[in-house]
């Protein structure tokens, strides 16, 4: 298992956007009823671990409610309401909420949770260790997984090696580029958050705008206080915009709230998205036999991830889960997703070919300090980010995925993947998936 940098925001939650509607208008309301209850299931599966081995980890039940400020988004959140009822579940239409800020309304979810994620996972590395049946190993890295004399030889970064009957994917992007072709079925996003001490007594519920880009709003516990999260401003990984006002954007809305509220943390983190919406679950391939997945959660990996483990290890017990149909990995439907297939194409041909033959018009001396560019240096294509010391950093700007130009993330200092949202610090180093390697670094006279 290869684990990459990440945050999260810590919604137990089945309530993922105005999606249902969406999806009993694609899968119909077997397939969407099936993701409603796997959902459900999840948050109360999450809370009888909790209970059960004892973990402290913040959990607490919390209304979930999706919101409007927009006359105009009125009557999709309205018909979200109506397709969720239809699925047996009691969403209310609502125009008042908790949430400090004037609305035209919103869907209520009752009975959803949060939790802080890290005392979650320690709790239950807690919980595996005590049966002292399992090992557990950092920072060993996962580089190749291939089919052997007796089930899979699985290849670490180090040169060692396991072998395996069953093997588990759950590297968040698969590293595997085939026989699955996961790349050609979905895409990663960037969303962007920051937590927020106030003056004002801070509300109950977790909430999310129904305009785009979305925003999300939750409190967390720190210690005897409560601190506000703001999230959102969502984009495709490595697109080619100013991000830089990100987080002041965040920080203008956190102040609607409170006006004297402070910024004590920031971050960001990214998510993968299938092209029909749904996460893969289930076999990696037919080709690979014993070899499953998890991915694609869409930004709501706490309840999905549940979802994954117990469809998993039903498959690996051979038992029938209920839930599996609607998550099935090897699903052809998603590459029907013309438009969304059509953008992907797209992508991957600019970064493959039409970026790459360009001639970059800047050189080195056109890079301000705490930026990157692509330029000519030396009759060579480079990515070069100059700190504030002045001091360059060079690499060859093509993905080590599948080799598509890079661009630079102006927030995070980052280079970034337009095509399957690998990303690299500014001196090479690989730390989102699909890719595992790091970047060819170039030295450049200073």
């Amino acid at each position: 298992m290869s684990i990459p940098v990440g945050n999260t925001t810590g919604k137990i939650t089945s309530q993922h956007g105005l999606f249902y509607d969406y999806l009993l208008q694609s899968e119909g309301s077997k397939k969407a009823k099936q993701y409603l209850e796997a959902n459900e299931q999840a948050i109360k599966n999450i809370e009888t671990i909790i209970k059960q081995e004892k973990i402290d980890c913040d959990f607490e039940k919390q209304d979930a409610y999706i919101f409007s400020r927009n006359e105009g988004e009125l009557s999709k959140i309205q018909k979200e309401v109506e397709a969720v009822k239809s699925l047996g579940f009691p969403a209310e239409f609502t125009k008042e909420i908790p949430l400090p800020l004037p609305i035209k309304g919103a869907i209520k979810f009752s009975n959803q949770a949060q939790f802080h994620p890290v005392k979650y996972a320690q709790g239950l590395v807690d919980s595996i260790l005590k049966t002292k049946r399992v090992s557990l190993y950092e920072d060993t890295k996962v580089v190749d997984v291939k089919q052997g004399k007796e089930g899979y030889d699985i290849f670490v970064e180090n040169g060692n090696q396991v072998n395996a009957k069953y093997v588990v994917l759950a590297t968040h992007y698969p590293i595997l580029n085939s026989p699955g072709y996961y790349f050609l079925k979905m895409y990663q996003s960037l969303s962007y958050v920051i937590g927020v001490e106030t003056k004002e007594e801070l509300f109950e519920g977790m909430y999310l705008s129904s305009e785009q880009p979305t925003i999300s709003f939750r409190t967390a516990k720190q210690g005897e206080k409560r601190i506000l999260l703001v999230g959102g401003l969502d984009h495709k990984t490595g697109e080619k915009k100013d991000l830089s006002n990100n987080y002041e954007e965040l920080e203008k809305i956190a102040k609607q709230i409170d006006p004297n509220s402070k910024v004590i943390y920031r971050w960001c983190t990214q998510d993968c998205i299938s092209l029909d919406k749904i996460p893969y679950i289930g076999e990696f391939s037919k080709l690979m036999p014993n070899v499953y997945i998890g991915t694609g959660y869409k930004k709501w990996g706490m309840t999905s991830s549940n979802i994954a483990a117990n469809i998993i290890v039903d498959k690996i017990l051979g038992k029938e889960n209920p839930y599996e149909e609607v998550f099935t990995s090897t699903r052809l439907k998603p590459i029907k997703n013309y438009q969304e297939m059509g953008n992907m194409i797209k992508e991957v041909a600019d970064g493959l070919v039409i970026e790459k033959i360009k001639i970059p018009k800047e050189t080195i001396t056109d890079i301000p300090k705490g930026e990157g560019k692509i330029v000519e240096v030396d009759g060579r294509k480079l990515g070069v980010y100059q700190d504030e010391t002045g001091i360059f950093f060079a690499v060859k700007p093509v993905c080590s995925h599948l080799g598509c130009e890079l661009s630079f993330n102006n927030l995070e200092k980052t280079w970034d993947c337009p095509c399957h949202g690998s990303r690299f610090t500014f001196e090479g180093k690989s730390i989102y998936n699909p890719s595992i390697k790091d970047l060819e670094r170039v030295e450049i006279e200073q």
